[in-house]
Order: structure tokens, then C-alpha cells, then sequence
């Protein structure tokens, strides 16, 4: 017999240092969800990447108190402050620029992102990637 599925929730987790302190614990916990046990499982299968990359983690729960989790790929904010070495983006996009980046990069960040996007083909997921790196107030050339 299938597991009834009690809901669902939506948290971004930095690899490798989920802990039950807030903002993950309070979460986790008034659900009824396993803090450790999530906490170690995530850490397990995060240990391979980049410290601290933030990582949008779909739970499912279940009403027996059971979980499984998905995890995506990091936002594409992430991936442009990164490639354009900035800490964040413009106080005022469209007015001050930021800094600039290469179509280039935004292919190849749209083809990292292409499983996590709803665009049909890699141009609809560069013109997607593009629009976040211009309310960024960043550049893109060439």
C-alpha cells in the first residue's frame, strides 16, 4: 500500500551544512519531520559539492512521520553573481550596471540550469537566464 503524502515543503539549504538550528529545525520540526535524520542524509549527499552552495531541497512528507527529499540545481543568481565575481548584484538595476557577462556564460549557465527551467530549447533558457542577469543589473555582451 502507497505512503499518504501529508505535504510538501520548499527550503534552500547550503551543501554540506544543513543543521537543526534555525531556519531548517523550527521547519522541519513542526511537521514532524526527522530533523537529524535529514540533516545527516542531506549533508551525505551534498558532501561532494562546493561548500556553501545554496540548494533548493523539495521534502516530502508523509503521515507517517517518513521523508524523501529532491534536490535542484543552485539558483541562477547564484550562478551569475558567481561568473561575474560580484558579491551582489546593483542597488538599482536598469540604471546602475553592475558588472557584464558573456553570452558565452549565459549558455553555459542555461545548460546547467535546462532541467530546473520550463523553456522548450536552450535559447528560451538563455532568454531566461539573460532576464535574471539584466534585474541584476547585470551586463551582456556579445
Amino acid at each position: 500500500m502507497a505512503k499518504k503524502v501529508a505535504g510538501q515543503l520548499k527550503l534552500q539549504v547550503p551543501a554540506g551544512a544543513a543543521n537543526p538550528s534555525p531556519p531548517i529545525g523550527p521547519a522541519l520540526g513542526q511537521r514532524g519531520i526527522n530533523i537529524m535524520e535529514f540533516c545527516k542524509a542531506f549533508n551525505a549527499a551534498t558532501q561532494e559539492m562546493e561548500k556553501s552552495i545554496p540548494i533548493p531541497c523539495i521534502i516530502t512528507y508523509y503521515q507517517d512521520k517518513s521523508f524523501t527529499f529532491t534536490m535542484k540545481q543552485p539558483p541562477v543568481s547564484y550562478f551569475l553573481k558567481k561568473e561575474a565575481k560580484l558579491k551582489s548584484g546593483s542597488s538599482e538595476p536598469g540604471r546602475k550596471v553592475a558588472g557584464s557577462i558573456t553570452r558565452d556564460k549565459v549558455r553555459s549557465i542555461a545548460e546547467a540550469k535546462m532541467k530546473d527551467l520550463n523553456a522548450a530549447d536552450i535559447e528560451g533558457a538563455m532568454a531566461m537566464v539573460e532576464g535574471s542577469a539584466r534585474s541584476m543589473g547585470l551586463e551582456v555582451k556579445g
